[in-house]
C-alpha cells in the first residue's frame, strides 16, 4: 500500500479522508459562476437592471405640464463572442485526428498490432469527440479530466487477444455537475484524484476517489459520510485511470472587459438610432401647413422668417465605428482568434501561402495549447497500455507494458492541394507523384475504385479505336 492509500485508510473517520483529499489541490477553484455568465449572453452586464436601468422619462399632458414618469425600456445587445473564442480554439486545436505512433522494441508487424488495439480503443471511447469535449470543457470551466474504466462485453479478440471486457471513458468537469479535487504531492506529481458528485435519481451526494492501487467510493447518508459496501476495490492497473488538465483562466479572461466596452457600445449607440435615425426637422418662426404623408412634391408653409432644416449627426457615427471595429480586432488579437467571417475572407487570395498566414496566430496558440494536451494525451495513451496489459495474456501484457506511443496534434488548416501537387511535381521534374488507382481513391467520388479504374481503360481504348477510323483531311 503507498503513501496516499495509507493516509486514506488511517483516518479517524470517512469524513476525515474526505477533508485531507480535498485539500491536495495545487491551484484555487475558479468561480464557475463567473463562467456561466460570460457564456450565457442573457446574463451579460447589458442586461443587468442595476448596471444598466431601463430610462425613466417624464409624462405630460397636453397643457405641456409634468404630471408623472414612466419607464422606457433601453437597448440591450449582447454577444456571443466568448463562445465563439472558444469553438475556435477547440476547431484549430482539435480539428484533425491526432496522429498516434508507437516505439516498439518488438518487430514491425507486431508493433503495428500493438497500435491497432490501442487505436480500437480510442475509436470505441469516441476520443475524436472526447477531445473536443475535453478542450471546450478546459477552455470554458479552466478544468476537466477523464476516467477510464472497465465494462463487461461479449467475448472479442478486438485487441488482439480473447477478453470480455471493454475499456470505457468518462469526461468529468464543472461544467457537468462534478467538483474536481486532483491530489499533488511535494514533488507536483498527482497520486490520487477524485470528483464529487450529485446522483440526479436518487439525489444523494457521492466521493469518488482513484489512487494508482484502489478505488474509492463514498455516500453521504443523513449528512455523514460512509464508505460504500464493497469498497475500496483494487483496480489492478498500477496507474491511477484519470486524467487530469487545467488551465489559469477561461480563454475570454483577457478580453472580457473590452467585450463589455463593446456590449455597452452596441446598446448604446441602438438607443441613439431609435431616437434619431429617423430623419428630424427642426423650426423656427410660424409654420403655416405641412405637406401629407407620400405627397409628391410635398411643400411645407411657412409664414415670413420661418426656417425648416434636417438634424443631421456631424462626426458621432464614425468615432461609434472606429471604436467598434477597433475593440473588435483587440478581442481577435489578443485571444489568438483568427476572424473567418465571410465580410473578412470573400476577396481573400486563396494560395497556400495565404491561408497559411491568415492562420498563423492560431497555430501559434494551438503550439500553446500543446503544453497542457499532449501531456494529457500522453497519459492517456500511458492508463490505455497499461489497463490492457493488466488483462490481456502473459506475453501480450509484456508487449503492452513495454510499448511507448507517442501522440501529435496537428492542428487545423485549409489545404491548396492544387498548389501542394505543383509543389511536388516540380521538385520531381514533373513527373507523375501517384498511380491512377492512388488518385481515384484521394478522390473518393467512387465506392467501387478497381471497377471505375475499368471503365475508365474501356473508355479510352474505345477512344483510341475511334481515332484510326476517323479522317486525317
Amino acid at each position: 500500500m503507498n503513501q496516499i492509500d495509507e493516509l486514506i485508510s488511517s483516518a479517524a473517520t470517512p469524513a476525515d479522508a474526505i477533508r485531507e483529499l480535498q485539500n491536495g489541490r495545487n491551484r484555487a477553484f475558479y468561480d464557475q459562476n463567473k463562467v456561466n455568465k460570460a457564456i450565457d449572453p442573457y446574463k451579460h452586464k447589458v442586461f443587468d437592471m442595476t448596471a444598466r436601468p431601463d430610462k425613466e422619462v417624464n409624462v405630460t399632458n397636453e397643457q405641456g405640464e409634468v404630471i408623472g414618469t414612466k419607464s422606457v425600456p433601453v437597448a440591450r445587445i449582447a454577444t456571443d463572442l466568448q463562445q465563439l473564442i472558444v469553438k475556435r480554439a477547440v476547431s484549430f486545436l482539435f480539428g484533425n485526428d491526432v496522429v498516434l505512433t508507437i516505439d516498439s522494441d518488438e518487430g514491425d508487424e507486431q508493433a503495428d498490432n500493438l497500435l491497432k488495439a490501442v487505436k480500437r480503443v480510442m475509436a470505441e471511447a469516441k476520443t475524436r469527440s472526447l477531445n473536443r469535449q475535453l478542450a471546450r470543457d478546459v477552455f470554458t470551466a479552466t478544468e476537466a479530466a477523464e476516467i477510464w474504466y472497465f465494462a463487461d462485453s461479449d467475448r472479442h479478440d478486438r485487441y488482439g487477444f480473447p477478453c470480455e471486457q471493454k475499456l470505457r471513458c468518462l469526461e468529468v468537469s464543472p461544467r457537468n455537475g462534478n467538483t474536481l479535487y486532483p491530489y499533488f504531492d511535494a514533488q507536483g506529481d498527482m497520486v490520487a484524484f477524485s470528483r464529487a458528485f450529485t446522483n440526479d435519481r436518487t439525489n444523494k451526494g457521492y466521493f469518488e476517489t482513484y489512487t494508482d492501487e484502489y478505488h474509492y467510493l463514498y455516500t453521504q447518508e443523513n449528512k455523514e459520510w460512509q464508505l460504500v459496501e464493497g469498497y475500496p476495490q483494487e483496480h489492478g492497473f498500477g496507474k491511477i485511470p484519470c486524467i487530469y488538465s487545467a488551465q489559469r483562466n477561461p480563454e475570454w479572461h483577457d478580453v472580457q472587459p473590452l467585450i463589455d466596452r463593446l456590449e455597452t457600445l452596441l446598446s448604446n449607440f441602438a438607443d441613439t438610432n431609435d431616437y434619431h435615425a429617423s430623419p428630424k426637422i427642426f423650426v423656427t418662426g410660424d409654420i403655416r401647413g405641412w405637406s401629407q404623408k407620400g405627397e409628391s412634391g410635398a411643400i411645407i408653409e411657412g409664414g415670413e422668417g420661418a426656417t425648416a432644416q434636417y438634424l443631421s449627426w456631424a462626426q458621432a457615427p464614425e468615432s461609434v465605428k472606429l471604436e467598434i471595429s477597433t475593440l473588435l480586432n483587440l478581442i481577435y488579437t489578443l485571444t489568438q482568434t483568427p476572424d473567418v467571417s465571410f465580410d473578412n475572407v470573400k476577396g481573400l487570395n486563396t494560395s497556400g501561402v495565404a491561408l497559411k498566414l491568415l492562420f498563423f496566430d492560431a497555430h501559434l496558440k494551438v503550439q500553446d495549447k500543446c503544453e497542457i494536451f499532449i501531456e494529457h494525451l500522453q497519459r492517456r495513451c500511458n492508463v490505455v497500455l497499461a489497463m490492457l496489459a493488466s488483462f490481456a495474456p502473459a506475453a501480450k501484457a509484456a508487449q503492452f507494458r513495454d510499448a511507448v506511443i507517442e501522440p501529435e496534434i496537428i492542428p487545423y488548416q485549409i489545404e491548396d492541394e492544387a498548389s501542394k501537387v505543383n509543389a511536388i511535381m516540380a521538385a520531381t521534374g514533373q513527373k507523375a507523384i501517384m498511380s491512377r488507382k492512388t488518385g481515384v481513391e484521394a478522390l473518393n467520388y467512387v465506392n467501387d475504385v478497381a471497377e471505375e479504374i475499368e471503365r475508365i481503360e474501356a473508355d479510352e481504348a474505345q477512344s483510341q479505336v475511334s481515332n484510326i477510323f476517323e479522317p486525317t483531311e
